[in-house]
């Protein structure tokens, strides 16, 4: 349940701190006093979308801080487990937002996302407001209700669908390795035959693609390289050339050997460079000789290298890569050519498993349908309390066959919608196209009534529930929440005086305006502050006795209420 609230910052509030009750807590005030703002502070630290509009003006940043008892919460507990946060009996969440728009969200201390928090969060507080009427119209959200309801019986069975569909999914996928039906695995091997016989044509190995490259750029510079061979050719081998010149240094060096030793020396190096530069410049005739490149080899190779970019294209970006696809296409087709008898037997598997899906999904259905006609048992007793007499609920089911198996989902394939009808004679119509706004309060009032029985959600925070109700409804809704709020916390926002009169704490808010700026206060009050703000909220004067005494008389009827139950 939420201990305490502390708010810094935000909208009209400058510091505000507010600790809540067991039971019922209603807050109330003049319309535009803030009460909003509490509400939207509690959705803002429980994770909701951040505005930076809602940080005080002046400020830098605003700041929400709640507390919560969490107890044996397993849900809390499973969640914080799995952010590897400890959980401890008591929960603090601290939020911060800046002017500019960062936010900043911690959990016990722990850094959390949005997103993480209000997986832990969900557990803690089910919020209803306006927009929550929506969602129970929405069909979707409808079957999810029932489920959470229906209980392990539901439950078991989602299971056992969703283990079914796991296994079709594995035989869909083995099937589709084998190519699906006769005719679509025919189009499979073909195509694969077609791959595998083009790389097979092409037949490039290993290092071609340098050599053609190589080849590629010895052509187009074939005039340049032969020139240059040519020149160092003249240079080397030529009359007078290097050769020559080497060979008359030795044949001076050696008239010479006869005065000293180093001239010998001398002789026999330069004798071993002559050679060298003799054998260099045979290598290079012989280069030159060979460097003619046919201009049908060069185009040979530019075909070949068109071809190979041709398959880079469909395979690989290199030759080893498309080699080894050709390797992967040969084992498909090798797979889909011995497929036919495999195919068979998955075939027959497949159905076996949807048929098994399909008895699957009318158990899941039986299970709904049982915890439908309690829920919808309960919640039209519950209407009947809160002054809708003739209340009619029911949950329509479409129908489905055993054809619409491979349209299963982990929900299974139930479609259904909420039927109501408010007036005696009246056909049950779709809830969204006939019921009111203070009928919807109700309605949703007598189904939390439900949730909470559940257990597990500590608080529930209502947003003026008791619009479009008064009088002697409105007593009645303020019992129903009195029963609720023995097993679960509530926090609401009220108008009217019959709620407030039940609340087990009550707090006020009030603008007023001090210096040159408003201020938001919210305090707890009780004794004659509250005897005059539930006066107040009967509509009387809160000084005329008779205002006073009507008020006392709501007091005392509501603690003779609850001291009854």
């Amino acid at each position: 349940m939420l201990q305490k609230l502390t708010i810094e910052n935000v909208a009209l509030i400058d510091r505000a701190e507010a600790e809540f009750s067991e039971g019922l807590n209603v807050l109330s005030g003049e319309t535009g006093a803030g009460k909003s703002v509490i509400l939207d502070s509690i959705d803002f630290v429980l994770g909701a979308k951040a505005d930076k509009s809602i940080v005080r003006s002046g400020k830098d940043a605003c700041l929400v801080r709640a507390e919560f008892f969490v107890g044996e919460n397993e849900g809390v507990r499973r969640a914080l487990e799995a952010l590897d946060i400890e959980a401890e009996d008591t929960l603090v969440i601290t939020r911060k937002l800046t002017s500019e728009g960062k936010s900043s969200l911690k959990l016990n201390g722990c850094t959390v996302t949005a997103a993480m928090l209000r997986t832990v969060t969900a557990e803690l507080v089910d919020v209803h407001g306006q927009s929550e009427h929506f969602f129970l119209l929405k069909e979707s959200n409808q079957l999810k209700l029932l489920d959470s309801l229906a209980g392990e019986s539901v439950s078991v069975q989602k299971e056992r669908v969703a283990a079914l569909l796991s296994e079709r999914k594995a035989i869909l996928g083995e099937l589709k390795l084998l190519g699906g039906d006769e005719a679509e695995r025919s189009r499979r091997m073909d195509i694969l035959r077609y791959q595998i016989d083009e790389i097979a044509r092409a037949d490039f190995h290993e290092g071609e693609e340098e050599e053609l490259v190589a080849l590629r750029t010895r052509y187009m510079n074939a005039e340049k390289i032969l020139g240059g061979l040519n020149s160092a050719r003249e240079y080397l081998l030529a009359d007078g050339g290097g050769a020559d010149s080497v060979r008359g240094a030795v044949r001076a060096l050696a008239a010479l050997e006869k005065f000293d030793d180093r001239f010998a020396s001398l002789s026999e190096r330069l004798e071993n460079a002559a050679a060298e530069l003799a054998d260099v410049g045979a290598t290079v005739e012989d280069i030159a000789e060979d460097s003619a490149i046919d201009e049908r080899d060069a185009e040979r190779a530019e075909n070949r290298l068109d071809e190979l970019k041709s398959l880079k294209r469909k395979y690989g970006a290199s030759i080893a890569e498309i080699n080894g696809f050709a390797a992967r296409a040969q084992a498909e087709y090798d797979l889909l050519a011995d497929s036919g008898e495999r195919c068979e037997r998955l075939n027959a598997q497949l159905t076996d498993c949807e048929d098994r899906l399909y008895s699957a999904c009318l158990a899941l259905t039986e299970a709904r349908k049982a915890g439908a006609r309690g829920f919808t048992e309960r919640v039209t007793a519950e209407l009947k309390t809160l002054n809708i007499s003739a209340a009619r609920f029911e949950v329509q089911f479409d129908g489905y066959t055993r054809a619409d198996a491979g349209k299963a989902t982990a929900e299974g394939m139930d479609s259904i919608r909420f039927l109501f009808s408010a007036n005696a004679g009246e056909p049950l119509k779709e809830l969204g196209k006939i019921i009111s706004g203070g009928e919807m309060s109700r309605f949703m009032l007598a189904v939390k009534a439900q949730l909470s029985a559940t257990g597990g959600i500590g608080t529930y925070l209502f947003d003026e529930i008791d619009a479009g109700i008064s009088g002697k409804t409105a007593r009645v809704v303020a019992e129903k929440f009195c029963k609720i709020a023995r097993r679960t916390q509530i926090v609401a926002v009220s108008h009217l005086a019959q709620i407030a009169s039940f609340a087990d704490r009550q707090f006020l808010i009030e603008k007023r305006e001090e210096g040159e700026r408003t201020y938001t206060r919210i305090e707890v009050i009780d004794g004659e502050r509250r005897l005059a703000e539930i006066a107040r909220l009967a509509g009387g004067d809160t000084e005329s006795e008779i205002a006073l005494r009507h008020a006392k008389e709501l007091l005392a009827s509501a603690a003779s209420y609850k001291n009854s139950l």
